[in-house]
């Protein structure tokens, strides 16, 4: 490289370079002295394109300094940038020539100091407050005696032992646990996770859905429990419908999640008090209030037949009140015999009035007109269904006229030759269409042979293969002690390449 920059001789002309050369030692150089930095500045502008990749500025007083995250090194940082904090990138500088720029490929970067990242927190809780995430209006109330809890913490901490110990304490209830990491890189994204997964199941089913969530973590410092402030962690919970308890640290420890949780317990032990009550306290409970109501029934039956008592001293007696409608039955008795024969006789005279007109003559002459008119009906009935038959017929025979076999005929054949060519054409058009997908077919096959390994070996070229596979470079071939050599007609084995004294191969 330092050739490329050496002065002339004198009398000579200056030395001419591509653009590409200039841009190559400019990074060669650039890389060469700044392989691996730590620089110390405020975010600036941060980008995040669909690619995943994260690009942002880094920037002090004075200078600003472009850097840019890969994809697969942001989806493992602890801590994502964001735009007004404080910290220390680690990594390497490069060049970007299609740009005539410089800037660094950051590898990983953190906090700079408490101080940032308690500056970090307070403005993502401000934030999440103004969204409306903290508002008491939102938290849900938990159910009085869940018959499921969901706990998710880690699975080897003493956390999930002091939860379940008390809860056996004060009433045993169905537990699902779902591990997680509480601390590090991970614990953030299966957090959330974990009560997205729990919101996700179904009441009911094989796996049922828990009715109250608890997030549980013992103490330790803020970069420890900073997990639980992440963002992601925040909205997961504030999304879940299933009522959750926050109980991440000690009591004076606070996260993000403390104030988007339905409630906040100082310590996963009291987080089990919260979810459950004493089993013991409501049976006793129970009891107590059993008695109660045994008392009040008692009280209140005797009250009741005190008042009874009373009011029979003050009514009469059954005889006494009985013994007047018995008198009046009596006499309605008396009088029921009289009534009878008085109503019966005057139906009787009734009946004698209405049947005198009723002669056999009479009948005999109304029947006989009643007859008459029957036939007189009938005749013309018959005169009128005579006429309907006869118009219908001739209908019938006038549209018999217009059917002629012949044109029928005619047009059934006619109708045979447009289906005897439709199939034809489809005949032809499916064969056609056959014939096409032969032919692709074949382009496909020959291409695919074509574009194959063995159509190269079909020239004259050949696969070496050694014991961990095809081999690529002479040292893998002088290193292997068996080798396959693969032609065009078939494999041949060889013994492994090893030098000799001489340095020849064989």
């Amino acid at each position: 490289m330092s050739d490329l920059f050496d002065d002339p001789e004198p009398g000579d002309n200056a030395p001419e370079f591509t653009v590409s050369e200039i841009s190559g030692a400019v990074k060669k150089t650039i890389e060469g002295t700044f392989g691996h930095v730590r620089v110390k500045g405020e975010v600036g502008r941060v980008s995040r394109p669909r690619s995943g990749h994260v690009y942002l500025d880094l920037k002090d007083d004075r200078n600003v300094l472009s850097g840019v995250i890969w994809k697969g090194v942001s989806a493992r940082l602890r801590t994502q940038p964001e735009e007004g904090m404080e910290v220390v990138a680690t990594g390497k500088l490069t060049t970007f020539g299609g740009q005539s720029k410089y800037q660094m490929v950051i590898e990983d970067i953190a906090p700079a100091g408490m101080g940032a990242l308690m500056a970090m927190l307070e403005k993502r809780k401000a934030q999440l407050a103004a969204e409306g995430l903290f508002a008491p209006e939102r938290k849900k109330p938990l159910p009085f005696l869940p018959e499921i809890i969901g706990v998710i913490t880690s699975p080897s901490g003493a956390v999930i032992r002091d939860i379940l110990h008390r809860l056996r304490d004060r009433f045993p209830r169905k537990v699902l646990i779902w591990p997680v990491a509480v601390q590090g890189a991970k614990c953030a994204p299966e957090v959330a996770a974990a009560i997205e997964g729990f919101n996700r199941l179904t009441p009911g089913g094989a796996l049922p859905r828990p009715d109250l969530l608890i997030v549980a973590r013992g103490g330790g410092s803020i970069e420890d429990l900073w997990g639980f402030n992440e963002e992601i962690v925040a909205r997961a919970a504030a999304a879940s419908r299933i009522p959750l308890i926050s109980a991440v640290g000690h009591e004076t420890d606070t996260t993000l999640i403390d104030f988007v949780a339905d409630r906040r317990a100082p310590t996963p032990t009291a987080a089990a008090e919260l979810a459950v009550p004493v089993r013991l306290e409501l049976m006793a409970g129970l009891d107590t209030l059993n008695a109660r109501l045994l008392r009040g029934l008692e009280q209140g039956v005797r009250q009741r037949r005190q008042r009874l008592s009373d009011l029979s001293r003050a009514l009469p007696r059954a005889d006494t009140l009985l013994a007047g409608p018995r008198q009046r039955l009596d006499a309605a008795a008396t009088l029921l015999p009289v009534g009878l024969k008085s109503v019966t006789g005057v139906k009787r005279g009734q009946l004698s009035k209405a049947a005198g007109p009723l002669t056999a003559a009479l009948l005999t002459r109304r029947i006989k007109e009643e007859a008459r008119r029957l036939s007189d009906r009938s005749a013309a009935l018959e005169r009128g269904l005579s006429r309907t038959v006869d118009i219908r017929a001739r209908d019938l025979a006038r549209e018999a006229s217009r059917l002629r076999p012949d044109a029928i005929s005619r047009d059934i054949q006619r109708k045979q030759r447009d289906l005897a060519a439709l199939s034809a054409r489809f005949a032809r058009a499916a064969s056609a269409q056959v014939t096409g997908w032969q032919a692709r077919l074949d382009a496909a096959e020959r291409m695919r042979q074509t574009l194959g390994y063995t159509e190269t070996l079909k020239r004259g070229y050949a696969v070496v293969r050694g014991e961990g596979g095809v081999l690529t470079t002479r040292s893998a071939a002088e290193a292997a002690s068996r080798l396959e050599i693969e032609f065009a007609d078939g494999r041949l084995e060889v013994p492994g390449a090893k030098k000799t004294d001489q340095g020849s191969l064989f």
